[in-house]
C-alpha cells in the first residue's frame, strides 16, 4: 500500500474508532485489503472499540443441536432434506435437559437451541418444545436462544411467553439472487419479515452470513446495511465449508482472512454488538484468530459425549472434550481475556431488550 492508499487507510481507522458511521466506499477499501500490516491495524481498531465497550469480558454460548432433520434443499448444508448419506437424530426432552444442565453448570451464558426445520414439529406443532423451553427456564434461569427456522407469529409469541430471549434465523445472504441459489424454494422476503416480527415482541435478533458462497464485497456491504437496518443486536460470519454430498460439495473454500476481516469490519460498524467467534468452523485451533479480529462471543460449546453434532463440521473437536469451557479458558488467558459472569452478560441482554 502506498503511502496515500496508508494515510486513508489510517483516516478510514481513525473515523471507525470515533464511531461515525463509514461510507459504502470506506468499507469497500477495509474489504479489499490483503496486506498483512494493513489487516494488522484493522485487528488492533476492532478490538480497541471491543475493549471500549466490553473491557476484556467474553460470553460462551452452549450449543443444542437437538434435530437434524430438515424440509428444506439449501445447497450448502449436509442437513439438506434429500441428503441420504447421514445418519440423522432427534434427541428427546430428557436428552435435551441433561446436556442443557451440563451446559449451565460449566458456565455457559447461553443455550443455543438449534435444529432443521424438522417436519415433525411443523406438522404436529411445537408445543412439547415450548414446554421443555419452559423447565428450562425455570430451573436454570439461563439465557436461552431459538435457532428453529422461519417460525410463525403465532409460534414466536409462544416461544416469547415461555421464556426465550433470542430468536436466530440466519439470511446467509442479502443479495435476493444468491440467496434463491443457496436457500432454494424458500422466501427471501418471509425470512427476514419474521426477524422483525420477532424483535417486535421484544426478542433480541441474532443475523448471520455464510461468507465464500459467491458473495461478492458489494454483497458484503449490503449485509452490513440490512443488519443495521434490522438493529440486529449479534452479528455474525462464517466461512463455508463444502460438505459431502451437496451440490456445492466441490464448490472452492475462501482463504481464512475473508472471514477474519469480516469480523473486524463489524466491529468497526457495530462496535456495542455481539460477534461471535464459532467453535463449529476451525475449532479451537481458530479460535485466537477470531477473538484477535474483535469478536466478543464464544459459541458453539458442546459437551463431548453428548451425541450432539455441530453445523459446518459436524463433528470437530466434539468428542475429544476441545468445545468446552476448561479448554477455551486458557486460551482467552493467552489473550489478554476473562470469561464474564452470568450477570455481566444478563445486564448487556437487559440494556438491549
Amino acid at each position: 500500500m502506498g503511502t496515500d492508499q496508508t494515510a486513508n487507510l489510517d483516516k478510514i481507522l481513525e473515523k471507525a474508532t470515533q464511531e461515525i458511521p463509514l461510507e459504502r466506499h470506506e468499507l469497500m477499501v477495509l474489504l479489499e485489503l490483503n496486506q498483512e500490516q494493513d489487516l494488522a491495524k484493522v485487528f488492533e481498531a476492532a478490538r480497541h472499540l471491543r475493549t471500549r465497550y466490553f473491557k476484556n469480558k467474553i460470553f460462551s454460548y452452549g450449543f443444542v443441536y437437538f434435530s437434524t432433520y430438515c424440509r428444506n434443499e439449501c445447497a450448502f448444508c449436509l442437513y439438506r432434506k434429500s441428503n441420504q448419506s447421514l445418519e440423522r437424530y432427534r434427541k428427546s426432552d430428557t436428552e435435551i435437559m441433561e446436556t442443557a444442565l451440563s451446559l449451565v453448570e460449566s458456565g455457559v451464558h447461553l443455550l443455543d437451541l438449534t435444529m432443521g426445520e424438522d417436519p415433525l414439529y411443523f406438522t404436529k406443532g411445537f408445543e412439547p418444545l415450548i414446554t421443555l423451553v419452559e423447565k428450562i427456564k425455570q430451573t436454570t434461569k439461563i439465557r436461552i436462544m431459538l435457532s428453529a427456522g422461519v417460525l410463525s407469529e403465532e409460534n414466536l409469541g409462544k416461544f416469547r411467553r415461555a421464556g426465550v430471549d433470542w430468536y436466530a434465523t440466519y439470511q446467509e445472504t442479502h443479495s435476493i439472487e444468491l440467496y434463491d441459489k443457496l436457500r432454494l424454494g424458500q422466501s427471501y422476503e418471509e425470512r427476514m419479515k419474521q426477524k422483525y416480527v420477532a424483535r417486535n415482541m421484544g426478542f433480541l435478533i441474532e443475523e448471520g452470513l455464510l461468507t465464500g458462497i459467491g458473495d461478492s464485497k458489494e454483497d458484503l456491504i449490503r449485509s452490513l446495511e440490512e443488519m443495521k437496518r434490522l438493529e440486529a443486536d449479534q452479528i455474525r460470519v462464517m466461512s463455508f465449508i463444502p460438505q459431502m454430498n451437496t451440490p456445492m460439495q466441490s464448490f472452492p473454500s475462501v482463504p481464512r482472512l475473508r472471514e477474519l476481516l469480516l469480523i473486524a469490519v463489524m466491529r468497526l460498524v457495530f462496535p456495542d454488538r455481539l460477534i461471535p467467534a464459532s467453535l463449529d468452523v476451525d475449532g479451537l485451533n481458530g479460535l485466537t484468530d477470531r477473538l484477535n479480529a474483535g469478536a466478543n462471543v464464544v459459541t458453539s460449546i458442546i459437551p463431548p459425549q453428548s451425541g450432539l453434532a455441530g453445523v459446518s463440521n459436524h463433528s470437530l473437536d466434539i468428542d475429544d472434550g476441545n468445545r468446552t469451557i476448561s479448554r477455551i479458558l486458557p486460551v482467552l488467558e493467552r489473550n489478554g481475556l476473562v470469561l464474564a459472569n452470568r450477570y455481566e452478560y444478563d445486564e448487556w441482554v437487559q440494556r438491549r431488550q
